[in-house]
């Protein structure tokens, strides 16, 4: 983004309708002033996360993204929430901007002119290499191999493959402001307000404790040696746990590629080699902290996870009146089937599929597991009258369905 607004194809406060017309989110004025800076410090007001559970159902980047104009919104320009497919409409805007797509805009902008050759932002990309990573997941605490995660529905915000050898040419590239062996890559004066504090990210619970901020794309923040530190992490559940820190006034940066699921290893190394650059020694355990910020991603959701069914349950209605075809106008159809008495849960394009386990009267749940579902976790199911309220896809108050006609 900072290559294109440094050769003038948009600024970072570009209105984003003026390069992508059809996108909105739920409030009109929001939409006429949300800019593409917004979209990068995570300030739009889109809620946490915003999308994921739709991409997780199978849903491409282009229904992701019209979907999201019926979120609810937080205040905007004060609220940060962070948001993969804020971040990737924002890349949207610049990339119909620049007349092509974010896949190509990334490749002749950076990956290209830094020789990056084992970097891409297509999925199919990663899939091709002979010499690729396979990503693990943690469980009982054993890694095993995990499902592959195809991420190219949001490629702008957690899409890129590459390697530690490749990021070290960028690291190079943003600690020289821009510049990669000689050659201006990108312009200073564009890259340095995405290296700047825009908006607090996280506020000091402490007296004399330092909050944390957010730039375009960046956390910075200063060290406790008073140096600027610019940083991030990026994770996958399914097994990716990586971090990058940069030191500019030190002209020294690193980074940490993992494929397990993400346990705060990453940024232990990183924050251990931060430590020994500024003062000689590792500060601090920085292993335990690390690890118990990360341990509540592993927690499953759901009210009734982890909880043993009601012993004398009060029976379920007929399922002629459970079944049917449901609607919802955020996660879209909804089929409940039954055969042989069982019942099924059928949702998105990928056809996701859930058996319905009674629980208690019009209630039952179903297990469900992914990016954004660690194992264990437990949606209710509760049916009432035509309608059906989903728990796990209740977080914005958009979990309730609407049965239009019985199954046959």
């Amino acid at each position: 983004v900072a290559h294109e607004v440094g050769i003038g194809t948009v600024d970072w406060d570009t209105p984003v309708i003026s390069k992508l017309p059809g996108f909105a989110l739920a409030d009109p004025w929001v939409t006429d002033h949300l800019t593409i800076s917004d979209l990068y410090t995570h300030r739009s007001g889109l809620p946490d996360h915003a999308g994921d559970g739709l991409e997780d159902l199978g849903y491409n980047r282009a229904q992701v993204l019209e979907k999201l104009r019926q979120l609810p919104l937080n205040p905007f320009r004060i609220t940060y929430e962070y948001t993969n497919f804020g971040v990737t409409a924002g890349a949207e805007a610049v990339a119909a901007a620049a007349g092509t797509d974010w896949e190509t805009l990334s490749q002749n902008t950076i990956y290209g002119p830094l020789g990056m050759t084992s970097t891409s932002s297509r999925f199919a990309d990663y899939q091709a290499r002979e010499n690729r990573a396979v990503g693990h997941i943690l469980e009982d605490g054993k890694y095993k191999v995990g499902p592959v995660r195809d991420a190219d529905a949001q490629s702008p915000a957690g899409g890129v493959s590459s390697s530690v050898n490749d990021m070290a040419k960028w690291l190079d590239m943003v600690l020289s402001g821009g510049r990669y062996q000689g050659q201006q890559v990108v312009q200073t004066e564009a890259l340095v307000p995405a290296v700047n504090p825009e908006i607090v990210s996280r506020h000091a619970q402490e007296i004399g404790e330092r909050s944390g901020f957010y730039g375009y794309g960046f956390n910075v923040s200063d060290s406790a040696a008073g140096r600027v530190t610019a940083s991030h992490s990026g994770a996958f559940l399914l097994g990716a746990g990586t971090n990058f820190v940069t030191i500019p006034s030190a002209d020294v940066g690193i980074v940490v590629l993992t494929n397990g699921t993400p346990t705060g290893v990453a940024e232990t190394l990183t924050a251990e080699f931060a430590d020994l650059v500024q003062f000689g020694k590792i500060t601090r355990e920085w292993r335990p902290l690390y690890e118990a910020s990360f341990a509540s991603q592993a927690d499953p959701e759901g009210e009734l996870a982890g909880k043993t069914p009601p012993t004398s349950p009060a029976p379920a209605p007929p399922t002629d009146q459970l079944t049917g075809d449901y609607g919802n106008p955020y996660w879209g159809p909804a089929l409940v089937t039954q055969q042989n008495g069982a019942l099924t849960l059928t949702m998105g394009p990928a056809a996701a599929t859930y058996p319905l386990t009674h629980w208690d009267g019009n209630t039952f749940t179903f297990p469900l597991s992914g990016e954004n579902a660690p194992a264990g976790t437990v949606s209710k199911a509760t049916f009432d009258g035509n309608s059906l309220t989903l728990e796990y896809f209740d977080h914005d108050h958009l979990g309730t369905f609407i049965r239009a006609t019985p199954a046959e």
